[in-house]
């Protein structure tokens, strides 16, 4: 059509791409694809809101577990051209592709019907678009995770999980996934996988037999240390490797913690310890998280030094949380702020692990169906677990900042809510049981 001089068009170029197989033996397939120069659109003309969500790492280790815990069936599907999918709200034009330039019409240009790989809207509105899909067909979405998606059809559950165009079924019957391939194939064109075997680059292995499976990154391990060679590799671009590497190892957690910090400027002694990193993944790369069939509930575990940092001298926080005794959640990061004893800060990383918690007990009893009414978390620190208790803020602990303060006390009703239920006996609320019960204990105070 002919270009209107209000409107700037969009440049384009082809990409061609080498992909590898799924598994060993699957053949590369060679790519052609048309993008367009996103970086040429103008903000609040030819886009505005470009967020997109994407399924968290700790809800699909959570959803492994349930299917371990419950010998689910699981599935995987690809969705083919996925951004092509999306509708567009704004009018774009597009300079015509190269090498399919209309003779003797060079001087118009295209109108986008849908979004186009490359323009910064495209994972937006793909995901608009598989999100109103899914509610249409019965699908929940979940309150604590976007892009987890669950139905209950006859008092079984079916659960989504999409990762831009990476999909996760998991059901207890497979005539259900069948139920639900079919309707994906009529609404999008998508590419089944079989049982799932690798999801973001995470090898998952499955012994039905023995109710075990296996989450781990062996190939892309051994991949990244064929790769870079210990004499000419740039340790910028190992840091940014090996982070990916977090995902199915926990035990990485605090050592990439400490390495990422000189990230922008590494010397020769940041080189040196991702050296030590990747002789011991040489050595490792088979280490993989298991799930199998135990039925423990959500456990987290905190833990915190004091003043580890010797450039700013902030502690470090670091904690974990499990569930049927397999790692779901983790990390190991420094603190925002300087603590000035080992019980502040023992107490700022009891809160960072409560926020997880809140939020992990959330996604676990939506996933399963139950009340999970409190999160167990273990730390060695008497005096912060008696500051969680009685908050009494003298001149040690009064510049404690609020929020950890608040989180901490709501993890101490959660505990005296339990304990309350376990007194009483009853069947009435836990809120009506510690009523009661402060009710007994109340002191009448003296009138003036």
């Amino acid at each position: 059509m002919d270009f209107f001089l209000d409107k700037k068009p969009v440049r384009c170029k082809w990409i061609f791409k080498r992909k590898e197989g799924i598994s060993p033996n699957e053949p590369a397939r060679y790519k052609a694809r048309l993008v367009a120069k996103g970086y040429s659109q103008i903000s609040g003309i030819d886009f505005n809101d470009v967020f997109s969500p994407v399924v968290k790492h700790s809800s699909i280790r959570m959803l492994l577990s349930l299917v371990a815990m419950h010998d689910y069936e699981l599935e995987q599907l690809d969705v083919k051209t996925a951004f092509l999918h999306g509708e567009l709200d704004e009018t774009i034009y597009m300079d015509q592709p190269e090498g399919f330039v209309v003779p003797r019409k060079e001087n118009l240009v295209c109108k986008l019907k849908k979004s186009l790989y490359g323009l910064k809207q495209s994972p937006r509105q793909w995901y608009k678009r598989f999100d109103s899909f899914t509610l249409s067909n019965g699908f929940k979405r979940s309150d604590y995770d976007s892009c987890v998606y669950l139905k209950t059809v006859n008092g079984s559950a079916i659960y989504l999980l999409l990762y831009v165009d990476d999909m996760l079924i998991a059901a207890k019957e497979k005539s259900k996934i069948a139920k639900l391939k079919a309707q994906l194939n009529k609404e999008f064109e998508m590419k089944d996988l079989g049982a799932a075997k690798k999801i973001l680059g995470m090898e998952i292995i499955r012994d039905r037999k023995s109710g075990l499976l296996y989450l781990g990154r062996r190939g892309y391990i051994e991949k990244v240390l064929c790769r870079f060679n210990m004499h000419d590799a740039k340790p910028s671009s190992i840091f940014r490797c090996i982070q990916a590497m977090v995902c199915s190892r926990p035990d990485l957690s605090h050592a990439l913690s400490v390495v990422s910090r000189y990230m922008a400027n590494p010397g020769k002694e940041h080189w040196r310890a991702v050296q030590w990193i990747f002789r011991y993944l040489r050595g490792t790369s088979s280490v993989c998280l298991q799930f199998d069939k135990s039925r423990d509930e959500l456990v987290g575990y905190v833990d915190s030094d004091h003043a580890g940092d010797l450039d700013k001298r902030r502690s470090l926080t670091g904690y974990v949380f499990t569930v049927g005794g397999c790692a779901v959640s983790w990390k190991a990061c420094l603190q925002a702020t300087v603590a000035l004893s080992t019980t502040e800060a023992e107490y700022i990383a009891i809160s960072e692990a409560c926020k997880e918690a809140i939020w992990l007990r959330g996604l676990y009893s939506e996933l399963c169906g139950i009340s999970c009414s409190c999160v167990t978390i273990h730390c060695d620190s008497q005096s912060a677990i008696y500051l969680t208790k009685d908050q009494m803020f003298h001149e040690r602990t009064k510049h404690i900042d609020v929020g950890p303060a608040i989180r901490a006390t709501r993890t101490a009703r959660t505990d005296a809510r339990r304990v309350a239920r376990r007194r009483t006996g009853s069947t009435a609320s836990p809120a009506a049981a510690v009523r009661a019960r402060q009710k007994e204990e109340e002191v009448p105070r003296p009138k003036p």
